[in-house]
């Protein structure tokens, strides 16, 4: 048997012997890098604790507000007009030419 060939032959046999790889050292490695950077960020618990509180406020025509401590996260329109917008983060405005009524979806944080 050549030298060559059985070089060729050890070195996989020293692969499967030898513990551990450099593939999986690094995996660990970077592992332990992206649980360091999350466990050192800023963590407010108080944050956390806020839900969201939604309510929907039903007008006739095409406009429709909400209330002061709310805020408008969408808008539907009677008569199936789907062209909206909103006013001052608290109105919805219906923008087709004929609407029979206009809600608001008004959300805080509690």
């Amino acid at each position: 048997m050549k030298p060559s060939t059985c070089l060729l032959i050890l070195i996989p046999l020293l692969q499967l012997v030898i513990p551990g790889s450099t593939q999986c050292s690094l995996d660990s490695v970077v592992e332990k890098k992206i649980k360091d950077v999350l466990n050192g960020l800023e963590y407010n618990p108080s944050a956390a604790a806020n839900k969201l509180v939604c309510t929907s406020i039903t007008n006739s025509g095409k406009l429709s507000s909400c209330p002061a401590e709310m805020s408008v996260t969408g808008c539907a329109c009677g008569y199936a007009c789907g062209s909206w917008d909103v006013r001052n983060e608290k109105t919805c405005h219906c923008q087709c030419s004929v609407v029979d009524w206009t809600t608001a979806r008004c959300c805080r944080l509690a």
